[in-house]
Formats: C-alpha cells, structure tokens, sequence
C-alpha cells in the first residue's frame, strides 16, 4: 500500500500557496566567484550589502558552505589535478570569518579527484564527490564494450565521507559495485537491465568527450537528508537523480543488501531519464543536463520533496531551464515505490517555474527552496541570483556587473542562522540553542540525538510516544555550553524494549525549547 504520506506532502503544499508572502526572504547570500585575478566567496544581505569577503588563493570548484560558528568549508580546484574535466576540484578548506585556514585537505591523486560539490553532516564529517580512475582492461572486465575516451580509462562516480578532526575516511561508495550488463552473460553481473533498476547499466552513456577527459556520469551534486540517513547525487550525463542508504557499513555499501532498507549501496530510487534502466525511452526523459538536486528542508512548503535546476539543454521543445520539484512516492515500509515494470514515479513534477525568455543556463545552476516558500535560484554564467515565491513571482533579483566568469551556485542563510544580526556585520557571530535531527532517521535500533548549547544549562530530553506519554527521560542534568550529542536504544525508562512506530523528542534549555520527530523501524 502506497504511504499516504504522499498524499499529505501535496496537500500542505497546496495549502501554502494560499499563504505565501510576495516578500523576499530575510536572510544573507553565500556565493562564490572567480576571473583570472581573483576568487572570492562573498556573503550579501538582501539590500546587496557585502556583510563578509573571503579571498581564496584558488578558484571554486562548487560554492562555499556556510557553518554556524561563522566559518566557511570552500572546495576549490587545485592547480594541477590529476584528472581534468569541468567541474573539476581537488582541495576543501575550512576557513574561519578572518580568512584563516582551519584545516585543508587533498584529494587529487592517481586513485581519486574530487570535483564539483561536498555535504556537510551534521556530526561535521564531509562527503566529498570524486572521480575512481579505472583502466579500460578493468572497464572491459566488468562489460563495458567500448572505451571512447583517448586515455583508454574510465572515471567513475564515488563517495568519501571524510572526518575532519582526524583526516580519516570514515564511511565510502562506489558505484563500481553497483553495476549491470546484459552483454556478457559469463560475467557475474550479467542480467536483464529493466529487470535491476537499483543497478547501472555500465555501457549507457560514452565515456569523456575527447582530449584528455574520461568522465562517464558528470556527478555535479549531493545532498543529504538527516531524517531518512540517505543521500542524493545528480548525473549530468546520465539525466538522473539517484538515492542512497548512507545508514550502512563500509561493507554493506559495496554490496546489495544491509543498512536500514535492506538494499546496501544499491539505488533506492532514480529519476530523470528511465531510458538508462530500460523501463522508457526518450518521450519519457524529464530531466535535461540538470545540476543542484537537493531534499526541501524542514515544514517548508514541499517538505519531503526535491528540488533542482533543470538545465534544459537538449529538451524536445526548444532549450530552456526550470526549476523542478520532485516527489517521490513512498511506502508504507519506507521503500520508495515502483512497479514490477515500469519507471519510478512520478510522472512529473509536482511544482516548476521556467522563464525562458529570460534565462537559460547549460552549465552548473541551482535552486534552494526556502522557510516562506520562495525559492533561491541560480544562473551560473549570467551571475545572476534571484528568489521567486510559490507564484511565481520575482521577488528578488541580484545580477553581478563585474568581470567574474560565473557564479556556479549559491545558498541563503536566514537572519537567526547566527543568532544575532552580526552585530552591523563586523563580530563574529555565536552559536544558538538548536536541536538537531536524530541520526540515523528512521532507525533500528540505535540513533544519534545531537544539539548546540551556546551557554551552560539544565537540559532535558524527553521521549513521548503519539499518545503524548513519555517512554525516556534520555537527559536531566546541568551541562557545559558546547556541541552534545547522546544515543537512544529504543528502550524506556525501564529498559525494555518499545515497539516500532512515530515518536517525539522535546530538549528544554533554559528557556528554550524544541521538538522533533524520529521513526523507529523494527
């Protein structure tokens, strides 16, 4: 039976198109740019006032992300990587609100480049996209038939999930292991490709395209979704979105089964293009060279859904770009739901905005939504950033007239991201009190409650079952301000044992107070 949570996302979603604001968002833009003299990352209020300027010695791979405490965490390309294709990255630094340099690591070697985009989690720990070079005798031993790059190699997608504290790779994917062909039935990854769309069929697509360059999907994006412990990645070249269980071991990750959905490192769900599993052809293609694919956060309006930037090169009626909201349909089980033959729904977006007469953008892009309903939209080449709300409706635009190449992206922070108004921008900024999304999310049957004391208190965690009545008083003490964290068992106070289901957790700090939702599975 199809979760009817579906149903009830759709609806809030109409719903608020009868409360939107036609006001811009209250908050500050974090981008990056670049030109042959200089690269900055550059944080704006919305009257385009430059609130903070980073000065980088080298160019943005992707756009910087912006941390509480005031600090950045900026991937760049490094002068000389060992593999070169757009996009291309190779160092991410952490860089406090003076420009000093926290930490700054590499990964530009004969194994991996990093390119384009980076997550941060909410433990700190940053997953980092890469390039896994391949020779083509390995290419060819899995069934890949041919090889049009002149490096006669292959780039494949993978995922490092760096701790930054140590330098240690603490969790990794490769979608090496994830692989199908229907050519060689004597190779152990032989099969019928619509019959697998968990797997990739590893002779879609052509490998690079010319001179040096040996990039076979052009992953340009992740995200991650705390509440459901997975993440989300963009092909380029492939025209889909893909969904992966990050709960899982190392192990599990390379292989089919293992981790709170029981599929491993394979893909829980795809959209885009059905054409690459064989359940469509290209009548059914929705996405068009698409960047940005990230989860609407929180109860903003689509909550649950995901957004993107829709390139458009290549459509079928002429080259445009929009903003596509996507909403998957779930079940009951927490499986994202597809039948025995045919594509992943939906059919089409559930919200889109386009304005073709005014931009279009073939490279890199973005789109947020944010809190009021409005969404955040990037055209890279153009250096143009503008919000528009539920409508549709332009409610703030932001061009930048200098000799910068592109923005690639940008993110808005809201005004209470600091808590305080950076005190006419100049002193650094302090952390709030802020309760943060268990983790793993939903869970069996161990989670992570985490959360952000700016000040010493007397806390409490308590944990009520729908019924309002508690099941744990997880914490009652005085504690030190600082970054905390603590594990739930899914036991009561007794110890015993509680049954599968929806449970809420409230902290009391002082005179803060707030509450989330955590989903035991058993």
């Amino acid at each position: 039976m199809i979760k009817q949570k579906t149903i009830l996302v759709l609806i809030l979603y109409i719903i608020s198109v009868t409360e939107i604001s036609t006001q811009v968002f209250e908050g500050y833009t974090l981008y990056s740019t670049y030109n042959n003299i200089q690269n900055s990352s550059i944080l704006i209020s919305n009257n385009e006032d430059v609130i903070q300027a980073w000065v980088h010695e080298n160019s943005p791979a992707s756009m910087p992300y912006l941390i509480p405490d005031s600090s950045i965490i900026y991937p760049y390309r490094v002068p000389n990587p060992s593999m070169i294709a757009p996009g291309v990255g190779g160092g991410i630094q952490r860089i406090d609100w003076n420009g000093t340099i926290i930490w700054d690591y590499l990964f530009s070697d004969s194994l991996y480049q990093h390119h384009h985009d980076i997550e941060i989690l909410p433990n700190g720990n940053v997953l980092i996209l890469v390039w896994e070079r391949k020779s083509d005798i390995e290419a060819y031993s899995v069934g890949r038939q041919t090889i049009e790059s002149v490096l006669n190699e292959m780039w494949v997608p993978a995922i490092l999930e760096l701790e930054p504290e140590t330098g240690y790779i603490v969790w990794e994917w490769h979608i090496w292991d994830h692989i199908i062909q229907d050519v060689d039935p004597s190779l152990a990854n032989y099969g019928i490709v619509s019959n697998h769309p968990e797997l990739i069929d590893i002779n879609y697509g052509v490998i690079g395209d010319g001179d040096a360059n040996a990039d076979w999907m052009h992953v340009n994006s992740i995200d991650y979704n705390s509440e459901l412990d997975q993440i989300v990645i963009s092909s380029r070249n492939m025209n889909e979105f893909y969904i992966i269980d990050h709960s899982t071991s190392i192990e599990e990750a390379e292989n089919h089964s293992g981790g709170l959905y029981n599929k491993g490192g394979d893909f829980l769900y795809r959209w885009g293009n059905p054409e690459v599993y064989n359940r469509g052809n290209q009548e059914d293609k929705r996405l068009y060279n698409q960047h940005d694919v990230n989860w609407i956060e929180g109860d903003y309006p689509g909550y649950g859904s995901l957004i993107l930037f829709n390139n458009g090169q290549g459509r079928p009626d002429g080259n445009y770009s929009s903003i596509d909201v996507i909403t998957p349909v779930i079940e009951e089980n927490g499986n994202y739901f597809i039948s025995t033959d045919s594509a992943f729904p939906p059919q089409e977006p559930s919200w889109t905005f386009s304005d073709n007469e005014n931009y279009f953008s073939s490279r890199q892009s973005g789109a947020q939504r944010l809190p009021n309903g409005n969404t955040l939209i990037t055209v890279a080449y153009t250096k143009r950033i503008f919000e528009v709300n539920l409508e549709g409706i332009i409610v703030w635009d932001f061009i930048l007239n200098d000799n910068s190449i592109a923005i690639p992206r940008a993110r808005k922070y809201g005004t209470d991201y600091f808590n305080n108004n950076l005190n006419k921008y100049n002193e650094k900024p302090r952390l709030e009190f802020k309760l943060i999304q268990n983790h793993p999310n939903p869970f069996n049957p161990v989670t992570t409650l985490q959360y952000d004391l700016p000040e010493d208190a007397v806390v409490n965690i308590t944990i009520y079952d729908m019924m309002g009545r508690v099941v744990s008083n997880l914490v009652n003490s005085q504690q030190n301000a600082g970054y905390k964290s603590i594990q739930w068992d899914a036991t009561n106070n007794t110890g015993q044992p509680v049954s599968a289901g929806l449970y809420i957790y409230t902290i009391d700090a002082g005179e803060f107070r707030q509450t989330k939702k955590m989903v035991l599975l058993k």
